[in-house]
């Protein structure tokens, strides 16, 4: 059983995870990011498409620590409150979308992967990033992933039927945990799919971490039905005034 107290650490871990993948992409896009202390992850300059300029790291972070620094003068400024704590309202910022943190122990038995399930591997190349990113994208790719993100504690995996990629995920690891974001499945297979194959090279990869990351809707229930438990809600506000 998961206490309160305990939600908060594994809270803060997964923020701190998604903090570290924030932040590995926009150095990848030549961008200088910071940590403000231990409370909050910060970009002075716009961050790439769909990437929050802060991410609060502490429920208690107030909004006047996390706005001064940002830039809301360009559009798609955005705030990952990752305690579901702050209101930006009167701030010309309104809720994009909420989402629950997600974890799943280290050690937890893999989803057993069906007969014709993909075959995945690692993308190891620039090209094979380009093709990954307009599977997952559905039409093309714009570059958002850069190759520097190859390697380290980023990778990106790829999920096959014959020569189309037809799932993935990206994988960052820091925070003692393993994160995974921008999970996807296509022409006709499942989310279900994905995760196994997701979970299981994770599993062949360090399977001494936990899994974070954060889930809404369907896809949450995906992840639910996966082994992870939901550990509190965040909210991300886009700046719209």
């Amino acid at each position: 059983m998961i206490t309160d107290e305990t939600s908060a650490a594994l809270r803060r871990r997964a923020a701190l995870n998604n903090a570290g993948w924030c932040d590995a992409v926009c150095r990848a896009h030549g961008l200088s990011p910071r940590y403000d202390g231990r409370d909050l992850w910060l970009s002075t300059v716009r961050t790439p498409p769909l990437y929050p300029d802060a991410v609060t790291l502490d429920a208690g972070v107030a909004a006047a620590s996390v706005l001064p620094p940002v830039d809301t003068s360009s559009p798609g400024c955005s705030v990952k409150d990752s305690f579901a704590a702050l209101d930006l309202s009167g701030h010309g910022f309104e809720v994009l979308f909420e989402a629950q943190w997600i974890h799943r122990p280290a050690g937890a038995a893999v989803p057993a992967a069906a007969p014709d399930a993909p075959r995945w591997s690692e993308v190891r190349d620039a090209a094979e990033l380009a093709v990954w990113e307009a599977a997952w994208d559905g039409e093309e790719a714009t570059g958002l992933f850069r190759p520097s993100l190859l390697g380290g504690d980023s990778a990106f995996l790829a999920g096959r039927v014959g020569d189309r990629i037809v799932a993935g995920a990206a994988l960052h690891t820091c925070a003692g945990a393993v994160g995974v974001s921008n999970l996807f499945a296509r022409d006709g297979v499942g989310t279900d799919t994905a995760w196994a194959g997701t979970l299981a090279a994770i599993a062949a990869r360090r399977p001494d971490l936990p899994v974070v990351g954060y889930e809404h809707g369907e896809d949450l229930d995906a992840a639910l039905r996966n082994g992870f438990t939901a550990i509190g809600p965040l909210r991300v506000w886009l700046h719209t005034a």
